[in-house]
């Protein structure tokens, strides 16, 4: 079997590099994962090391690997390099014979052939600089696959995409003498298919009186994003939304509803499920009585409301026995100790994963989080956090549906979704 040695660079592509280990596969191709120190800001080791079946290579300095020269080994072991995504900087280092870390150390040790799918900012692709260090890697034998032209995660519209795994895959598979198999293998392209999932999103709206209601701010757009980005991994989606304005994900049932009560009702009635992405804002408090008529102002002293608490339905999810499901995701919106908080919600509400961001005012984002289009997000699971930097709700979705892929072919577990 012919070997790929993988290098990821830390660009926000590299959230594709999992699905991309799982085309190379279906190709017959053994894969070896490198990953750059920036790279795994994007993804885990741990999450290329289950679809690769191989160790995950990140340490110039490994003690053990360098004892025995593990740079030039990995370079030896591969019949081919892919760098994907190759960043601005891998591209630089590469056509100026730069070797700082493990990734350029083993791009100038090799003398394999390369390929690189270059993924970056348009503005960075068009640079002078890039595009001479593009026909220097070019002229020194470098193939070169893509980038595409499209909409990128910092909102800017040119080239600059990295070209699908589905289509870098075939290329390496040519470049080795082989003939590509299927140009969208089912299983790769799909890999949630079969997988039942059910995704809350939007605010709840807790009416007070005929008029008024008790809400937030959120805008329902992060949940129908991961909605849509799960269906067209192949899974059967299930979308239960709180009142929004945005139109139906493709490929996504939806059942609106509007107070958590209602929620909580359309929750059980889908169990079980493989999967729960619970990225709903639910208000937590409900008024302990809703007036049948508009409540008038008096001139008189203001109204008091008397709250009740609404049901927590991520905890009712994380208890529920044979019935909860087998990947369990919340989401914590904060406003200070994102990830302290995150972790203690994590805890709590026993959840295997929350996905956790900073809604305030120093979020970092543009325009804000609540309402907007951007993120900027981190993974918190029992064994470790990771931080996102800034990019579209629509990337964020895609990097989760991703990692939900990537769990399941890690795991292997039953599908509960398709027993019912």
């Amino acid at each position: 079997m012919q070997r790929v040695l993988l290098i990821i660079g830390g660009g926000i592509a590299a959230y594709k590099a999992p699905e991309l280990v799982r085309q190379l596969r279906a190709q017959g191709l053994a894969v070896r994962c490198l990953m750059t120190a920036a790279a795994e800001q994007f993804v885990s080791p741990l999450s290329l090391a289950s679809v690769s079946g191989d160790k995950v290579y990140e340490n110039l300095f490994d003690l053990t690997e360098e004892a025995e020269m593990g740079h030039i080994q990995l370079s030896r072991d591969a019949d081919i390099i892919l760098v994907a995504p190759a960043t601005a900087d891998l591209m630089a280092k590469a056509a100026q014979g730069l070797a700082n870390d493990l990734a350029s150390t083993a791009l100038l040790a090799t003398d394999k052939p390369i390929i690189m799918a270059p993924a970056m900012n348009v503005r960075m692709w068009q640079h002078e600089a890039t595009q001479r260090n593009l026909k220097q890697l070019q002229d020194d034998g470098v193939t070169i696959i893509g980038p595409e032209e499209g909409d990128m995660a910092c909102g800017e519209f040119g080239p600059g995409r990295m070209s699908e795994p589905v289509d870098i895959a075939s290329a390496t598979a040519k470049a080795l003498g082989m003939s590509p198999q299927s140009a969208k293998p089912a299983a790769a392209d799909k890999p949630l298919a079969g997988r039942k999932v059910l995704v809350t999103a939007g605010p709840t709206h807790e009416p007070i009186d005929p008029v008024r209601y008790i809400a937030n701010r959120s805008s329902g757009k992060q949940g129908y994003a991961i909605a849509g980005a799960l269906a067209e991994a192949g899974a059967e989606v299930h979308l239960i939304s709180g009142p929004t304005a945005l139109p139906d994900p493709i490929g996504v049932t939806i059942k609106r509803v509007e107070t958590a009560r209602q929620m909580a009702k359309a929750v059980q009635a889908l169990l079980p499920v493989d999967a729960a992405v619970m990225c709903a804002a639910v208000a937590d408090w409900r008024p302990d009585a809703c007036d049948a008529q508009k409540i008038k102002k008096t001139g008189d002293a203001p109204p008091t409301l008397k709250l009740t608490e609404n049901p927590d339905i991520l905890a009712t999810l994380g208890a529920a026995g044979q019935n909860r499901p087998p990947l369990l995701i919340g989401f914590a919106a904060e406003t200070e100790m994102v990830e302290a908080h995150a972790n203690a919600k994590l805890k709590r509400k026993n959840c295997d994963w929350i996905v956790a961001n900073n809604v305030g005012t120093d979020s970092g984002v543009d325009g804000g989080v609540m309402g907007g289009d951007a993120n900027a997000v981190m993974l918190v699971t029992a064994a470790a956090t990771e931080h996102f930097e800034v990019m579209s709700k629509q990337a964020v979705a895609a990097m989760l549906a991703i990692r939900v892929a990537a769990h399941f072919a890690a795991t292997g577990n039953t599908k509960k979704g398709s027993d019912r």
